[in-house]
């Protein structure tokens, strides 16, 4: 064998070891799995996996049955290539959103100058609010209070006739 191939052997696994190595999920996590799969293998009973998980046989049905349907939901069928999480679908349709809004000002600013450049008016101006009313302008406090003010003191300014 070259050296080559040799490094990669070395590197995969410790030598006897046998399956895959799982590396993730805290050691409680990785503890249960085992003793299900113990249990499941016929390996061992599932009162006797209950009692080294120190919790209860119905309580350790349910963990099996958890532990069945992740088993399930991971062997699904994926499309293929790199799955998008909502994060990256969110980005997409916001510069999809960028993307539409720059052709229409784009298209906007066409119609103009085809306008202009054959002598049209300008469209009307789009219909008021449904309700058929106009909209009062919003009054400013402010503003108010100051005219006020301005009144009464150009009227304290002026010399009374009396």
């Amino acid at each position: 064998m070259s050296g080559a191939s040799e490094s990669k052997i070395k590197r995969g696994r410790k030598p006897g070891s046998v399956g895959p190595r799982i590396e993730v999920g805290s050691l409680d996590a990785r503890k249960t799995a085992c003793l299900i799969l113990e249990v499941l293998g016929g390996q061992r009973t599932p009162t006797d996996a209950a009692k080294a998980l120190g919790v209860s046989s119905q309580r350790y049905y349910g963990l099996e049955a958890q532990a069945l349907e992740g088993l399930v939901h991971a062997c699904e069928r994926r499309g293929p290539g790199r799955q998008r999480g909502p994060d990256g679908r969110i980005a997409e349709l916001e510069a999809k959103v960028v993307q539409l809004e720059r052709e229409c000002a784009r298209r906007q600013a066409l119609i103009r100058i085809s306008q202009r450049t054959l002598g049209l008016a300008k469209p009307a101006e789009p219909p008021p609010s449904s309700s058929g009313k106009k909209r009062r302008k919003p009054a400013i406090r402010a503003l108010k209070a100051a005219a006020e003010m301005d009144k009464t003191n150009a009227q304290r300014d002026r010399p009374s006739s009396s």
